[in-house]
């Protein structure tokens, strides 16, 4: 158990906490889940380095077309921010069906990406509307898109002891596009998802075609994904129920469900993949159609 608690007042002020104990400490912010590991051995820590005092981290801002969210931004600020339900529904979306109102008031999105969970809502619609997170350490600041954070399972490419995710960020949606999250689960909240599939679609001038169209699943991978393959296949393809049905057929070929105890076998998971993508390109394609 962690014999140091720390406040640092900035993020460089967290880092030099973090270099001068050499891998013994960790950032915590909402820390709904590394309190638990603490607690349960699976990780250890010396000490933690609180950064929910640091002001800039939890701040929603828009600027130049693109929405900017602190690290500290909880679950609830997301999905009750009315930039994000407008600018950015599925987001919204996915943060609303986030465990209950006492996590996502404490749950931050920071967390939800660094934990590198492929079953993770707010990184499944982060995935989808093609977010970059700046990673902070001793020499400086750099913009990283959001795949290259996930080495697997839990696993990220940001070492929590000497590295600090301080911010995200994305093009705000606005004319001719739309949005929308779908999610099974064993019952509507305080659960696992048995799958998620966030869309974003951008239609042609007269909404006639799909000019482009992003779809994140999760968990159907090691790590959140992208069905490139379907996003493809809608490119140029006119808006039909035919056309949506497709891309949920080649979305399911291309993702790699398995079965579970937690989660349905994987027959049944890839019947729902065809669904949740079918329903979420319908109701994106609604709202997209009501921005043109």
């Amino acid at each position: 158990m962690w014999q140091e608690y720390l406040f640092p007042s900035s993020v460089e002020e967290a880092l030099a906490m973090l270099a001068e104990r050499e891998g013994r400490a960790r950032l915590v912010a909402g820390g709904t889940d590394l309190i638990i590991e603490l607690t349960e051995g699976r990780r250890a820590a010396d000490c933690l380095v609180d950064i929910t005092r640091i002001p800039e981290l939890d701040e929603i801002a828009l600027e130049d077309g693109m929405i900017a969210l602190g690290a500290n931004v909880t679950h609830r600020q997301a999905s009750e921010s009315p930039l994000i339900r407008e600018r950015a529904t599925v987001l919204a979306e996915a943060c609303r069906a986030v465990g209950s109102l006492q996590i996502r008031n404490v749950g931050t999105l920071g967390g939800n990406v660094v934990n590198a969970m492929p079953a993770a809502d707010g990184t499944t619609a982060l995935l989808a509307l093609e977010a970059e997170a700046e990673i902070a350490d001793g020499v400086g600041r750099k913009w990283v898109p959001l795949p290259d954070l996930f080495a697997g399972p839990g696993v990220s490419t940001v070492d929590s002891t000497r590295e600090m995710l301080t911010a995200l960020r994305f093009q705000a949606l606005g004319e001719r596009q739309g949005s929308a999250l779908e999610r099974i689960a064993r019952r509507r909240a305080l659960a696992l998802p048995i799958l998620i599939c966030a869309v974003v679609v951008t239609l042609s001038e007269g909404g006639e075609n799909f000019e482009s169209a992003r779809i994140a699943l999760g968990p159907v991978a090691p790590v959140p994904f992208r069905a490139s393959q379907a996003e493809e296949g809608l490119r140029g393809a006119p808006v039909s129920l035919e056309t949506m049905a497709r891309a949920g057929e080649i979305a399911m070929q291309e993702s790699h469900p398995r079965s579970s105890l937690l989660r349905a076998s994987r027959e049944y998971r890839e019947e729902v993949i065809k669904v949740l993508v079918r329903r979420g390109l319908e109701r994106a394609v609604q709202r997209a159609i009501s921005n043109l």
